[in-house]
């Protein structure tokens, strides 16, 4: 049942990924079409997608590639392409949030910036790297990871709940006109905490195994006092 669960949230993700490489793709396309014809309407249908649709796409992925790694042995800090991922997509949605849509509001208004389809671009582009990085995993594990410690995978009820938690934030989004991702947020930082404390846990007692039986070893190996 947990493997069902974990597969339908990998489904999720990769959907949600799709849909947000192809809305900034579409949202590239109006951006030039507005700068090189001067007609507002380009801008407006930009910001409706941003605002309506990218958004929530963009939180939805964001927010599932997180809970995979949270709920899986990859973990966020074990391997460099994770780390890679986990970066940009930080970073995506910092652009997205509190850059692209503040100037494709101006833009709206007439207020145009060439600098809007330089940063569409450049996300497609990133899109573009961390889909290779999916695929490739490259560069090994990072030196945090401690080769003794292996994070199981989650329960069913943490697969159920990443595929839940999308839907109820999209579901408050429609009814308050805000496509804001508070339930999603609030439930990767606190299971991402409780994972990482178990993860220090298991850590320190396989610190102390390794300590009891490299003595137990050295015990073994002195000569039997007379």
């Amino acid at each position: 049942m947990a493997k069902r669960a974990r597969t339908l949230v990998v489904w999720l993700h990769v959907v949600t990924s799709v849909g947000w490489l192809s809305q900034a793709v579409a949202l590239l396309a109006l951006l030039l079409y507005g700068l090189k014809t001067g007609d507002v309407s380009a801008f407006r249908m930009a910001r409706v997608l941003d605002h309506q649709v990218l958004a929530f796409m963009g939180a939805a992925s964001a927010f599932t590639g997180m809970m995979l790694s949270a709920t899986t042995p990859w973990g966020y800090f074990r391997h460099w392409w994770v780390l890679g991922k986990f970066s940009i997509t930080v970073v995506q949605l910092y652009v997205g949030i509190f850059i692209l849509s503040d100037n494709l509001e101006a833009a709206a208004y007439g207020h145009v910036s060439v600098w809007m389809p330089i940063g569409t671009g450049l996300m497609i582009s990133a899109f573009s790297f961390q889909t290779w990085l999916s695929v490739a995993k490259p560069w090994g594990r990072t030196p945090w990871a401690d080769p003794k410690v292996k994070l199981p995978a989650a329960s069913t009820k943490a697969f159920v709940l990443t595929l839940v938690i999308p839907a109820a934030d999209f579901a408050i989004g429609i009814c308050t006109s805000s496509p804001a991702p508070f339930l999603m947020l609030v439930t990767v930082i606190a299971y991402s905490i409780r994972r990482a404390a178990r993860g220090r846990n298991r850590s320190s007692a396989a610190s102390g195994r390794g300590s009891a039986e490299r003595r137990a070893r050295r015990d073994a190996a002195a000569p039997s006092p007379r």
